[in-house]
């Protein structure tokens, strides 16, 4: 059934409606973070579409404060998991203590029991626990004994990683990486932007604190809205044909088929188009444009591509094919 501009722009209204909300989520992170603004608005992303978020960078550059500084201002619960090797699945999951005094277990929950979970280095956990953690974020409910308990909705873990330390590390197996909406690259902050970070960081009185300006529920309207956001029938066609490209580049006319193992999993396609939906509502819009797909799709799909031994002998990475698929796939 066609879409007419007037349900369009009603779509529009709602979204400039709710989206100021989330403005002001955004004025409460900048209090705290100095610059990192794509990390910003794609955790917002992730949030507003239901997803969840590895962040990978070094050490140092804010990314457990920018997710509980998030937390804190939807009013949400939060829970930090410091991963280590010896850490077991009932450490998250929770577990069933006996009761001497008359012969009962009780349920005692663990961690994962809160609206936002950070998982923090989540490769330093053994496969196991790993896999407890990916599967509750898949099936949104944990069994425990014979029962089964969901987690709190809205539900989201960010989970953190080192690229440079992998000694003593468990990397994620890449069917579980595909679990993730997205993957964000934590850089260095500009030069600018460190003196900005000593100059508010570097006193005795501490960090700026963050104030609770959304409620969970306004959270669960905004996802509603989302929803409605129109995506046209072209930008779905793009959204497929980049995907497919990642998997049979040369029916695409790219000449890359040599540096792909393997491409993207269907599970990409829905969170580009997804994520589209939730850049266009944070530009305050009620339709999907090619931008917004183009502006995701490194974040959604550079996990997702596994590279070939020539790609690596190449030192071609897989944000390097996602780029020259971006680049070269005609756009709508």
């Amino acid at each position: 059934m066609p879409v007419s501009h007037s349900d369009i722009r009603q779509v529009g209204e709602l979204v400039r409606e709710h989206g100021r909300l989330f403005e002001r989520v955004l004025s409460e992170l900048r209090r705290v973070i100095v610059g990192q603004e794509g990390l910003l608005r794609k955790m917002l992303a992730g949030l507003l579409a239901d997803g969840h978020i590895l962040l990978e960078g070094v050490p140092g550059l804010a990314k457990t404060t920018a997710v509980a500084c998030l937390a804190r201002t939807i009013r949400l619960t939060f829970k930090r998991i410091q991963f280590t090797p010896d850490l077991l699945p009932a450490d998250i999951l929770g577990t069933l203590i006996f009761q001497a005094r008359d012969g009962t277990f009780e349920l005692r929950k663990g961690p994962i029991f809160a609206h936002i979970i950070l998982a923090d280095e989540v490769n330093r956990a053994p496969a196991k626990v790993q896999s407890a953690l990916l599967e509750v974020m898949q099936e949104r409910h944990v069994t425990i004994g014979t029962e089964t308990h969901p987690v709190p909705t809205p539900f989201m873990v960010l989970a953190t990683q080192n690229p440079i330390e992998q000694e003593g590390t468990y990397p994620l197996p890449e069917a579980q990486v595909d679990r993730f909406m997205l993957k964000l690259l934590v850089d260095y902050p500009t030069a600018a932007e460190e003196r900005q970070i000593l100059d508010r960081m570097a006193s005795q009185r501490g960090t700026p604190q963050v104030g609770a300006v959304v409620e969970p529920e306004e959270l669960l309207a905004a996802r509603q809205v989302l929803d409605e956001i129109y995506i046209d029938d072209k930008v779905k066609e793009y959204i497929v044909t980049l995907v497919q490209a990642t998997r049979n580049p040369t029916a695409a006319g790219l000449e890359i088929a040599a540096w792909i193992e393997y491409g993207a999993s269907p599970r990409a396609t829905i969170y580009l188009a997804r994520g589209a939906r939730a850049m266009a509502f944070l530009a305050g819009r009620g339709y999907v444009t090619p931008q917004d797909v183009k502006d995701i799709a490194p974040d959604v799909l550079r996990h997702r591509i596994i590279v070939s031994y020539e790609a690596e002998a190449e030192q071609k990475t897989s944000d390097d094919i996602v780029r020259h698929v971006l680049d070269r796939v005609p756009v709508p």
